[in-house]
């Protein structure tokens, strides 16, 4: 989110600590989270965002032609052919009298649009950008003392819409926003927000007008390949419409952030919360203003995210848009940049490292929050730690150790004892307490899990029943 605090900025200092995360933006909360231990928390793919959830049925994918990856030309063409008419004149704007589902205000469209001069030599990401701009927003958000935008992916026609947790309250700074939606072609809408779930950052808002909006399609994130095309849409630092594109960089990443969980009530934060003992560094996807006194908050202020990591430029205003493949369906949604700034510096930007939460998290959480408010996310029971930082036990291979189970709960139910290191969560590798706790998290509670650990040289297998993160 790009923020505007109305309130004076306390002196900025440089932080010799590794390259920050941030999407956009800039006020502090804390939430309860951990693996059920005091260290930090996780989530997983689930079921696609589909007809179960209320006011979210998604239309029949299996009537639509799949679209075809080979003749870049051919396919943009067709794309964007298909919303514009070929495109008169020197300059066409994509779809601006089709945008959110009708025709613009009499007085034209506002926004700026994607703009197509050649479309004979359109590319595939044009192709994308045209076709998918109607079901990307900005979002402007006031609550509190404190305001700011970001950006959000329609999923319904009737006016659903996904975004981060920390764009729709704040980074918790709003109980009760005030939401204001603006679609491609520069319409405004009121919103109101549906339910928020700070242990995924994401949250749902619902426009209540009478126009039909385009849903996104979503992609199965777990079918990614290192290199594949992506393609981010989104309102960074208040430019609606913004494109831009890379690879898919890494997958099954990691990153610890600060919670966006809410206040429940009005009033704001009395002052910014410092940080976690390491939830930060280097990981943290907003700028806070914290001053140079950090370390001493509680690691329930934190949590663990799934991740796909991407080259393409994401910048604050990014939170809560689409990253898409080159077939234009949602892969992910933008949440976090990394970027070598000082802490808290406004001017802080992409350097090439962006962070999406998966498509299939994304969904499954979505789907959770239209129908319940509130979305479920597992819990290992157990206190968890890195092998490399865990001095009570020898281990030659990294991964995350067991320093405690609560008892009768997931992890001792399974078997598990401390000093056990956990190698393998769903097949994905566990390089720490990170990679474990978001894992973990992905997974809605009660959801049973196979998980490999390794305990006196040799390596074990066993089946757990997730508790739910309370």
């Amino acid at each position: 989110m790009t923020e505007q605090p109305e309130r004076q900025q306390p002196e900025r200092h440089e932080d010799p600590t590794p390259p920050d995360i941030r999407a956009g933006e800039t006020r502090p909360a804390a939430s309860a989270d951990g693996a059920g231990t005091p260290a930090a928390a996780a989530q997983a793919p689930g079921a696609a965002f589909g007809a179960g959830a209320t006011g979210a049925q998604q239309p029949d994918s299996s009537q639509r032609p799949e679209p075809r990856r080979a003749g870049i030309g051919m396919v943009a063409v067709a794309a964007i052919a298909a919303l514009v008419g070929g495109g008169v004149g020197a300059g066409v704007y994509a779809g601006v009298t089709g945008g959110a589902g009708g025709p613009a205000s009499s007085q034209g469209p506002v926004g700026t649009n994607v703009m197509i001069n050649d479309v004979d030599n359109a590319t595939v990401i044009s192709g994308v950008a045209a076709t998918v701009a109607p079901s990307v927003v900005t979002l402007s958000v006031n609550g509190g003392q404190a305001s700011g935008s970001g950006s959000g992916v329609v999923l319904s026609e009737d006016g659903y819409i996904l975004t981060n947790a920390h764009v729709a309250t704040l980074s918790g700074a709003a109980a009760e926003p005030s939401i204001r939606v603006q679609s491609y072609d520069g319409r405004l809408f009121d919103a109101t927000l549906v339910g928020s779930d700070p242990i995924a950052d994401l949250a749902v808002v619902k426009v209540d007008a009478d126009v039909e909006f385009q849903p996104v399609e979503f992609a199965d994130s777990d079918e990614l390949n290192v290199g594949d095309t992506t393609i981010a849409i989104g309102a960074p630092l208040g430019l609606s419409n913004t494109v831009t594109s890379g690879v898919v960089s890494a997958l099954n990443r990691s990153i610890t952030v600060a919670s966006s969980a809410a206040p429940e009530s009005e009033e704001a934060p009395d002052a910014p919360q410092p940080d976690a003992p390491d939830g930060w560094g280097p990981f943290d996807f907003w700028e806070f203003d914290n001053g140079p006194d950090r370390g001493s908050a509680p690691v329930s202020s934190t949590i663990a995210l799934p991740v796909i990591q991407t080259d393409a430029a994401i910048n604050p205003g990014n939170s809560g848009g689409a990253l898409l493949d080159e077939d234009g369906k949602v892969i992910g949604i933008n949440v976090a940049i990394a970027s070598t700034g000082n802490t808290g510096s406004s001017t802080a930007g992409s350097i090439g490292v962006g962070f999406a939460i998966p498509a299939n998290l994304a969904q499954r959480v979505a789907s959770e929050l239209i129908e319940n408010g509130t979305a479920s996310h597992g819990l290992l029971g157990a206190t968890v730690a890195d092998v490399t930082d865990d001095r009570a036990i020898e281990s030659d291979v990294v991964g995350a150790s067991i320093q405690e189970v609560t008892p009768d709960g997931a992890a001792e139910r399974a078997g598990l004892k401390p000093g056990d290191v956990v190698v393998e969560f769903e097949g994905l590798p566990i390089t720490g307490k990170t990679d474990l706790t978001a894992q973990v998290r992905v997974l809605p509670g009660g959801a049973e899990a196979e998980l490999v650990y390794v305990r006196d040289g040799e390596r074990n297998t066993a089946t757990v029943t997730l508790g739910e993160l309370g």
